[in-house]
């Protein structure tokens, strides 16, 4: 589990890092979006393999890209008035580069699958 560098809690459960943040509810949407984006081994259970952690649960990929690209101002780059509206001041520049990633990946592989997405050469870490 990844742990939190703003609590040093696990950012599994993301309540703790919404403090001092005028949009907590859906500053947790985009916490939750990128820990799933950063989880390679949850990607291949949960939105490939379907192996889902509770009944009712959902997740995928177009699920966290639209929660960082449609549903908040966050990506493809944060904003103006995002710090201290959804993120903290030190989040600004890496949700910025993670943009610089993403964007170009989408516009890549367009409407594919999940597991085209997780299995693409761009998203392969040797």
């Amino acid at each position: 589990m990844v742990k939190s560098p703003r609590t040093g809690g696990s950012a599994g459960g993301v309540d703790h890092i919404v403090r001092e943040i005028r949009f907590p509810g859906i500053r947790t949407q985009i916490v939750s979006a990128i820990v799933s984006l950063s989880d390679r081994e949850y990607q291949e259970r949960v939105w490939i393999r379907r192996e889902l952690p509770r009944p009712g649960y959902y997740d995928e990929f177009d699920l966290a890209v639209h929660s960082l690209f449609d549903d908040s101002p966050i990506l493809p780059s944060p904003a103006p008035g995002c710090v201290g509206e959804l993120i903290h001041a030190d989040e600004e520049v890496p949700l910025a580069r993670l943009g610089e990633v993403l964007s170009p990946l989408i516009d890549e592989l367009g409407d594919v699958s999940d597991a085209e997405y997780v299995h693409s050469a761009q998203c392969t870490v040797a």
